[in-house]
Parts: C-alpha cells; sequence; structure tokens
C-alpha cells in the first residue's frame, strides 16, 4: 500500500475529504521525521515504536571495480511492532495451527 492508497482508505473509513486526510498523513509524517531526528523514539501503545539507528561507517567493496572502500556513517529508522500487533498479526497462523494439531 503507498500512500494514496492509505489516504483513500482513511478518508472512506472515516468519511473525510482526502484533503484532510493528506494534510494529516504529512503532518504525521513531519513530527514523526522531528522527533526521530532528535533522536527521540516515537512510541504507538498497541503498534510499535519507531526509533532512530545509527549505523556506524564500515569497510565495504565497490562491486563494479572489486575495490575496497569506506560505507560512510548514517542514520536510519527501525520499527519495533508492538506484542498486540504481533499476536494480531500471527492470529490466523495460531489458529491454522491449531486446527492441524487437533486433526
Amino acid at each position: 500500500m503507498n500512500r494514496s492508497e492509505l489516504i483513500d482508505r482513511i478518508s472512506d473509513k472515516l468519511r473525510l475529504n482526502k484533503s484532510d486526510v493528506l494534510i494529516f498523513v504529512k503532518a504525521w509524517e513531519e513530527e514523526l521525521e522531528n522527533a526521530l531526528k532528535q533522536d527521540d523514539s516515537v512510541i504507538l501503545r498497541d503498534f510499535g515504536t519507531f526509533s532512530l539507528w545509527k549505523q556506524t561507517g564500515r569497510p565495504g567493496r565497490n562491486p563494479k571495480y572489486n575495490t575496497p572502500c569506506m560505507i560512510a556513517p548514517r542514520n536510519s529508522v527501525k520499527f519495533k511492532p508492538s506484542k498486540q500487533m504481533l499476536e494480531h498479526l500471527n492470529e490466523d497462523k495460531t489458529e491454522s495451527n491449531n486446527q492441524s494439531a487437533k486433526g
């Protein structure tokens, strides 16, 4: 699902104007980015946690020329789903495993 599909779904579900939902989604993305830039984690209860992951520089290889090079340090984002989200995502698998074990 991309941003426009997400906006369409939220708009339909909440019966809101797509332009209003777009404003909300952009504001949410901006605030998430601002928090991560300040090295804060964004914790959404029953959903998960977004946190900044600082990757250090490391040696690597240029695949085109097969020569050694240094990969620069960079920031990335990690998402850790909540226990509730993982349980919800795995409900069908748990039910099918229980049924196959029974019979």
